[in-house]
């Protein structure tokens, strides 16, 4: 588990991830929710910050991940190991010109990665995504659940 500390504590922004298993070799790598053990330090930061949402309606798992500046192409989403949704993609870093003189970097820039384990109603075979506004949208399908038949019975007697 990675500690959140600020660098600056008069600044509010200013937030370092610290991760205590940095340079360790990774024995999680065998489980299907973990992450990469080469590439988890140096892209933390972006991994801890991409939110996402999820909701359960009637029809439907929706999934919402706010991807400011990104296209469609440079966004994946796929579903891994039968229930597994994976939502992860790339921001590149703006260019630095020679002459330029950065005050502050607050914008995040990296790759990001999120996995979730889909519930047994989750229809995998029709998971749909869309992007508007820099919003990803993920739409999983549930499955009807079946009402148990009830039948009456007519007692006979007095």
């Amino acid at each position: 588990m990675s500690i959140i500390r600020r660098s600056n504590i008069f600044d509010p922004f200013s937030l370092d991830l610290w991760d205590p298993f940095e340079g360790f070799p990774s024995f999680f790598n065998n489980n299907a929710l973990s992450v990469p053990g080469s590439s988890f330090s140096s892209d933390t930061a972006a991994f801890a910050g991409t939110r996402i949402d999820w909701k359960e309606t009637p029809e439907a798992h929706v999934f919402k991940a706010d991807l400011p500046g990104l296209k469609k192409e440079e966004v994946k989403v796929e579903v891994e190991e039968g229930r597994v949704l994976q939502i992860s993609g790339e921001r590149s870093k703006e260019k630095e010109e020679k002459n330029d003189r950065w005050h502050r970097v607050e914008r995040s820039s990296g790759k990001f990665f999120r996995r979730f384990r889909l519930p047994e109603n989750a229809k995998v075979d029709q998971v749909k995504a869309a992007m508007e506004n820099g919003v990803l949208t993920v739409t999983v399908p549930k499955e009807e659940v079946k009402k148990p038949e009830i039948k009456s019975i007519e007692i006979s007697g007095e």
